[in-house]
């Protein structure tokens, strides 16, 4: 891959996690497969490429991928105002987290702990939700900067949906720390985005 193919990889990684925030705060429901899919991507170290952090392949990064260049087209007449402005938020907060050394720590010390109740459970039970939802409320929830998320109060009052909108949103800031540690920007989505445009159209998403 490429260098900007990796980036998109990644990006497409926060932009899936805002559409399974925005599906899960409507409707009450996404997959197991969709969860399990972005939920893994928290317990992956050292991984050898960046596709490895999404299990080797792309496929469940397709709704991010749509959700992507459907911005970077600026198609206005859809544009998804609330998961862009997950998106925005998540790309905020990971700066502000890779700033603060104490909270990594606690996120180091924490994430294989969850990855033995795995063993356990399984990645999409909702004890696991519930505990990487613990883990983003003791380190995302204490900055000043919080994530609105809007839908239908009849779900998101559920106490297994907040878990699961709070693990997607610390899934989509570990994809946020990827891209920018492949060097992605914010200010990329202008000035790259003719050459997004072209990667995403030559794929068939």
């Amino acid at each position: 891959m490429t260098l900007l193919q990796e980036q998109m990889t990644a990006l497409a990684g926060v932009f899936q996690a805002a559409a399974l925030v925005n599906k899960l705060a409507h409707t009450g429901q996404i997959s197991d497969a969709a969860l399990a899919n972005m939920l893994k991507t928290l317990l992956v170290r050292n991984p050898e490429s960046t596709i490895d952090v999404y299990g080797g392949d792309d496929l469940g990064l397709r709704d991010g991928y749509k959700l992507l260049q459907s911005i970077l087209a600026r198609e206005t007449d859809n544009l998804p105002r609330e998961s862009l402005r997950y998106v925005v938020s998540m790309l905020s907060l990971e700066r502000q987290f890779s700033r603060r050394d104490d909270l990594l720590e606690i996120a180091g010390l924490r994430l294989p702990k969850i990855e033995q109740q795995v063993e356990l459970y399984g990645i999409s039970s909702d004890n696991i939700a519930a505990s990487f939802a613990g883990l983003y409320q003791d380190t995302i929830s204490t900055f000043k900067q919080r994530i609105q998320v809007h839908g239908d109060m009849r779900f998101l009052q559920q106490d297994i949906t907040a878990a699961k909108v709070r693990a997607l949103l610390f899934a989509g800031i570990r994809s946020a720390r990827l891209w920018r540690q492949l060097g992605g920007r914010r200010w990329h989505l202008l000035t790259k985005r003719g050459a997004m445009l072209h990667e995403l159209k030559s794929r068939s998403l």
